[in-house]
């Protein structure tokens, strides 16, 4: 299977609600089966892991999205091993720069966050350096390809069993999206709930409509679909008053995957996927074009530690 092929099915398993096989092995002009062979090849090579979902940032409480940049040195790789036996862990990359590692991390409230914080300081209390430096963002306008910018929602409480639901539709998919009797099986195990299969049905329904769920998508591995490079791009206006539109313009281009708002000088923060790692000198001179930007700042990942990862391809 060619790159092509791989990122045309990828492409067709992203979607703003659960996806069907035979819808999309229609849209692929394969048969069912076909298409189920093609996602079974795929996960045996490694180039697909499982489905998943985005949750939009902006619920009560906000999810809090955090950058620790830690220093650490090669001759510690269990520093890696314990960070991604982190739940809340969303991406973790070797990086070129003082601070070695780029952990992003996700935390459904502050409690979490000092629980989480404090298991980190334990971690790195064995590390040769003991340095690290965290980054909270203090907006979030596009998470995983997906623009928030524009997006009309509204702050909704969400309660324990929509967050268990969450949590299980993030987290326990395989390939095939979870039904609700799968979805109401975990619940009773895992969260001791009993909960029917029409209040998960009308639930999910609910997290969807409202845009709480912003998209169903199959992780994967970025190299195997023909995405070579990975840089963090942190940006600094010439009129610190055009964070907010700066942000916008920032939030459409396709390479920015990420793009967050920090309390740093360099006040943008952004992923940046490009398919062939030379493209992204072209990226950068293509933003200074509109005379909008002071300076920029960019580290180069040198090895993605958490493989899988489910952004929208382009």
């Amino acid at each position: 299977m060619d790159i092509e092929e791989k990122q045309k099915i990828i492409s067709k398993l992203n979607c703003v609600s659960k996806f069907k096989i035979q819808k999309i092995s229609k849209e692929l002009g394969y048969t069912r089966q076909t298409f189920q062979k093609y996602l079974k090849k795929l996960k045996e090579d490694d180039v697909i892991d499982k489905t998943t979902i985005n949750i939009n940032p902006d619920i009560r409480p906000n999810l809090k999205f955090v950058l620790i940049e830690i220093k650490s040195n090669p001759k510690e790789p269990y520093l890696v091993d314990k960070l991604l036996n982190l739940p809340q862990l969303k991406s973790l990359d070797g990086v070129f720069g003082e601070f070695s590692l780029n952990a992003f991390f996700v935390f459904r409230s502050q409690e979490e966050f000092n629980l989480v914080l404090k298991k980190i300081d334990t971690i790195m209390a064995s590390s040769h350096f003991k340095k690290y430096q965290i980054l909270e963002t203090i907006k979030i306008y596009k998470t995983n390809g997906v623009r928030l910018s524009g997006l009309k929602t509204s702050q909704i409480d969400l309660d324990e069993t929509d967050h268990s639901i969450l949590e299980i539709l993030q987290q326990n998919q395989d390939i095939k999206t979870l039904s609700t009797y799968e979805i109401k099986d975990i619940m009773k195990r895992r969260f001791e709930k009993d909960i029917s299969q029409s209040t998960i049905h009308n639930r999910i329904k609910f997290l969807e409509g409202n845009r709480i769920i912003l998209n169903y998508a199959m992780n994967f591995k970025p190299k195997d679909v023909g995405f070579e490079g990975k840089f963090f791009l942190r940006t600094k206006p010439k009129d610190p008053s055009k964070y907010e539109e700066l942000a916008i313009k920032f939030a459409q281009k396709p390479e920015i995957t990420d793009l967050y708002r920090i309390g740093e000088e360099y006040g943008l923060l952004a992923v940046v996927r490009v398919k062939k790692i030379e493209e992204y000198g072209s990226f950068i001179r293509n933003l200074y074009l509109s005379e909008e930007i002071e300076d920029t700042f960019t580290n180069f990942v040198l090895d993605e530690l958490k493989h899988y990862t489910n952004f929208i391809l382009f």
